[in-house]
């Protein structure tokens, strides 16, 4: 007969057994916890270049929370934030290549983390909206292409011969001319809705933000109407004579200006006030 004592310390003994078992058949190790940082890395990679982003972010995340120095991690950093804005969490992406940027200002590939940046922001409100929504992206607020005009700036004037330059000047053509038709909407619903100051105001701003986009003549223009509008013939006559220099086919002598009134109607909803 067992003596009574004995059962706790035999049943503590099988459930460490049971336990030890159930490890044996179900416990395997993650994979992100034991593989060396090569093999992490070459995971990452795989999956980031196979389209399986999130398994590529958990990858990338592990290795540098295990490894916290060295060229791999470095390179890891720089990729997770690329694999975050392929996967389109823009602000987690941002975060991710603000932080390399930070942590690494000489680093080989810092070229590229400025481009990045700005694909980021260019990317944030374009794509989805604009091409299955085919809503014009210039009728809302310009804040995320505004900043991807700041970003692609800073790299060209920070890594004026890098490989990225080229499509970074391409870019901010894009952009300025983005930027400046928002301003022309805004000053043509001023002028629209008899706001002659504001509609002014955008105008000017235009002219002196985006000097070289392809909506200078329709600013001056606005310019020549409101002017006239409100009984300032002189510089009404002013503004005139330098769209007749600079854009003497420009619609407005011929009658077919503004050509977007049906349009204006719309624009309550879409369109800050902040600088009228």
């Amino acid at each position: 007969m067992m003596h009574p004592s004995v059962w706790p310390r035999l049943l503590l003994l099988c459930l460490v057994a049971l336990s030890l078992s159930a490890c044996g058949r179900f416990g395997k190790e993650d994979p992100v916890e034991t593989l060396p940082v090569e093999q992490l890395y070459a995971e990452a990679k795989r999956s980031l270049e196979g389209g399986n982003q999130s398994r590529a972010q958990r990858y990338y995340r592990r290795l540098i929370a295990r490894f916290p120095f060295g060229p791999y991690t470095e390179q890891a950093q720089l990729e997770l934030s690329y694999s975050l804005y392929k996967s389109g969490q823009a602000e987690e992406a941002t975060s991710a290549v603000n932080r390399f940027i930070r942590t690494y200002p000489t680093h080989e590939h810092i070229a590229y983390a400025y481009y990045l940046r700005g694909l980021i922001n260019f990317d944030r409100e374009q794509g989805f909206l604009s091409r299955v929504g085919g809503l014009d992206m210039t009728l809302r607020d310009q804040g995320a292409p505004r900043q991807a005009f700041n970003d692609f700036a800073e790299l060209i004037q920070r890594y004026p011969t890098s490989r990225y330059a080229v499509d970074a000047r391409q870019r901010m053509v894009y952009l300025r001319n983005q930027l400046a038709r928002y301003e022309i909407n805004v000053a043509s619903y001023y002028l629209r809705r008899g706001a002659y100051v504001g509609a002014i105001s955008r105008a000017q701003y235009l002219l002196e933000n985006y000097p070289q986009s392809a909506y200078v003549g329709d600013a001056l223009a606005v310019m020549v109407e409101s002017y006239r509008k409100l009984g300032q013939d002189t510089l009404s006559s002013d503004a005139r004579r330098v769209l007749q220099l600079n854009h003497p086919d420009h619609a407005y002598f011929s009658g077919g200006w503004p050509r977007q009134q049906a349009r204006w109607k719309r624009l309550i909803p879409l369109m800050g006030e902040n600088r009228s």
